[in-house]
């Protein structure tokens, strides 16, 4: 298992993260590697599919030779968490604030990214221990919320997610987003569908080229 530091590294760099969610079982490792090799090295795997820590560690054992990271998303609760970890989860979202996950998380020394909208959930969730505040729906509040919280706040890091495409992505990360998470928006579910691939590589490396250009 990485580093913390290693794991917050590797969510900077790549400046996404992948959210496959729904995705067929026996698609998902043929898919994590397309979406890897895309250029996407953060992958979230949901835990509220069926088999979910099956998956993970199926995902974590294929990639084990490159410098992919492995997530869990959906983590609600402390038991949730410690299944996940266990599996092999080095980072764990949720699209809430669950204070048991985020002890779970800081004791095994796995990156905690909890969902947050509002300044006083962004304080409780960075004093409860989170490393990255996850910002969702972020399609419903939009890029300026960022500044919003991190104006009374300093500069706290944010990942917005749910909404987030490869047309507003650059205005997320003017208005200060750490990195982003993305879903439908990168994971091209018509291809899984078609066995393609190749486009799905295609999809997440054209997130990935948006997220550079947004960076430069």
């Amino acid at each position: 298992m990485a580093t913390e530091q290693r794991i917050m590294e590797s969510i900077v760099d790549s400046g996404v993260v992948a959210v496959m969610r729904d995705i067929p079982e026996d698609d998902v490792v043929d898919v994590a590697r397309a979406i890897y090799e895309g250029g996407v090295t953060a992958l979230e795997l949901t835990a509220d599919a069926k088999r979910c820590s099956e998956l993970i560690a199926d995902v974590d054992r294929a990639l084990a030779d490159t410098d992919a990271v492995v997530g869990a998303g959906t983590v609600r609760d402390a038991a949730t968490a410690r299944n996940v970890i266990e599996a092999g989860a080095e980072f764990v979202l949720a699209p809430n604030i669950s204070e048991e996950v985020l002890e779970v998380c800081n004791r095994e020394r796995v990156v905690a990214v909890p969902g947050v909208m509002t300044p006083t959930e962004a304080d409780r969730a960075m004093a409860a221990g989170a490393d990255i505040l996850k910002l969702f729906p972020a399609s419903t509040v939009g890029p300026g919320h960022i500044g919003a919280i991190q104006g009374p706040l300093g500069d706290v890091p944010i990942m917005p997610t749910g909404g987030v495409s490869t047309d507003n992505v650059a205005d997320y990360f003017d208005a200060g987003a750490t990195a982003v998470g993305a879903g439908s928006a990168l994971v091209d579910y018509e291809a899984i569908e078609n066995d393609d691939m190749d486009a799905v590589r295609e999809s997440a490396a054209a997130f990935v080229r948006a997220v550079e250009d947004a960076r430069n």
